[in-house]
């Protein structure tokens, strides 16, 4: 029996359950995750972006290809995902590989974070898991292929249709469009967030993180994600945040051009331009083709 989760600090092997662990090795809402290449080609650009942006001991190539192997060696899978975005694009990309696969496939879904529960509590939510249905696997499928395309009119799309079989999917993926630059400023959902926690005060890294965690509903972002955001910010051409040393301590702030952004007075996009991939979507340049309006709930086309 193999257990699919999202992290090493879900404690898994501390349920008394047996079984292998895997953890599910990606940060799918961050970098390229094209359409149109195979399951090797796509673990090859996932493990450049994973290497470049947070290199370790190993390879993510090699940790990648291992995860896949453990994936399809197993006659029986049990997956422990969440609601936030982290979790629901790992859940959606392996309910896909598993689309056709023969092996027993289970899900425990929850509106809890796993990392927080002790094995016993863990082992608590064995029995309520339920044999993964055929609908279950055609929306994931179906999520999968929309997150990857390159126009995010086909996310918008998908959640004008019934996603109930995949109850915390909708709220997932309408948080993976608010991270398009918002019309107004130009600014991610992130972006925004931070700019806003630094408008009130200065703040070190360690409390800017919990800060602008607390303004999300579904907490789905590391703090090494928010690192970058949080580099670029202050790196771009004319940079919206500045880092200066207090008493020994990295602190931020909002320069000059960073309140005339969160102002809605000038454009991030604009000023800066941009390069970011969200799911198969690659923004560049400096404008950008889509935005979205937070007032309607939208993606709209420039």
């Amino acid at each position: 029996m193999l257990h699919v989760t999202n992290g090493t600090s879900v404690s898994l092997a501390a349920t008394g359950l047996g079984g292998e662990v895997l953890t599910w090795l990606d940060v799918l809402h961050e970098g390229p995750v094209p359409a149109g290449i195979s399951d090797d080609e796509l673990r090859r650009v996932r493990a450049l972006f994973l290497d470049t942006e947070w290199p370790g001991y190993a390879s993510a190539a090699d940790d990648l290809a291992r995860r896949d192997q453990a994936l399809g060696a197993h006659d029986e899978v049990v997956l422990w995902f969440e609601h936030d975005l982290f979790d629901q694009l790992q859940l959606i990309q392996i309910l896909d590989r598993l689309r056709h696969s023969r092996a027993r496939l289970s899900m425990i879904c929850i509106e809890r974070y796993l990392g927080m529960m002790s094995g016993d509590e863990l082992a608590a939510l064995w029995p309520s898991r339920h044999v993964v249905a055929d609908a279950e696997r055609e929306l994931a499928a179906a999520a999968w292929r929309a997150f990857r395309s390159s126009d995010p009119m086909d996310v918008q799309a998908l959640l004008a249709r019934d996603t109930s079989a995949l109850p915390f999917l909708e709220g997932a993926l309408r948080r993976h469009l608010q991270q398009f630059p918002w019309m107004g400023n130009g600014l991610s959902r992130t972006e925004r967030q931070i700019l806003y926690v630094l408008s009130n005060r200065p703040h070190t890294f360690h409390t800017l993180f919990p800060a602008e965690q607390q303004m999300e509903e579904r907490i789905f972002m590391g703090d090494s994600s928010l690192r970058r955001y949080v580099r670029a910010l202050a790196g771009c051409r004319a940079p919206l945040i500045r880092e200066e040393t207090r008493d020994e301590d990295g602190v931020y702030l909002l320069t000059d051009a960073g309140v005339e952004v969160l102002a809605g007075r000038a454009d991030h996009i604009r000023l800066n331009g941009i390069n970011r991939w969200l799911g198969g979507v690659h923004l560049i340049g400096s404008d950008s083709l889509w935005r979205w309006d937070e007032a309607a709930g939208t993606l709209r086309r420039r």
